[in-house]
């Protein structure tokens, strides 16, 4: 029962990471755009970003226990999966699936 309390625990804890970590992309990225040193913006955010997950995720293992990080993870995938969702507008949605490939020909 308690490794069930410490699993749910880590799956909470890497969605609250993912959400930290895309939200944060997402903010960025529209910083970044208005910004007259979009670079800064980027490495700054890639740095504080990263440097944070990678703690929180060790924190999350214990150490060493890769089954909580692997709970862990699918919190943050699921976060990413949430995040953009959420941050979709409609005219991105409609413009994604209306999208064609074009066949490749092979004409000389």
């Amino acid at each position: 029962m308690n490794e069930i309390l410490l699993m749910m625990a880590a799956l909470v804890k890497g969605g609250l990471l993912g959400v930290f970590f895309f939200g944060g992309l997402w903010l960025t990225v529209r910083k970044a755009v208005a910004s007259t040193s979009p670079a800064r913006w980027l490495l700054g955010s890639l740095i504080l970003r990263v440097g944070i997950v990678v703690i929180g995720f060790y924190i999350v293992m214990q150490g060493a226990n890769w089954l909580n990080g692997l709970v862990c993870l699918l919190g943050f995938v699921a976060a990413r999966v949430i995040i953009f969702r959420l941050t979709q507008t409609p005219e991105t949605s409609t413009k994604l699936s209306t999208i064609k490939i074009k066949e490749a020909t092979h004409e000389a």
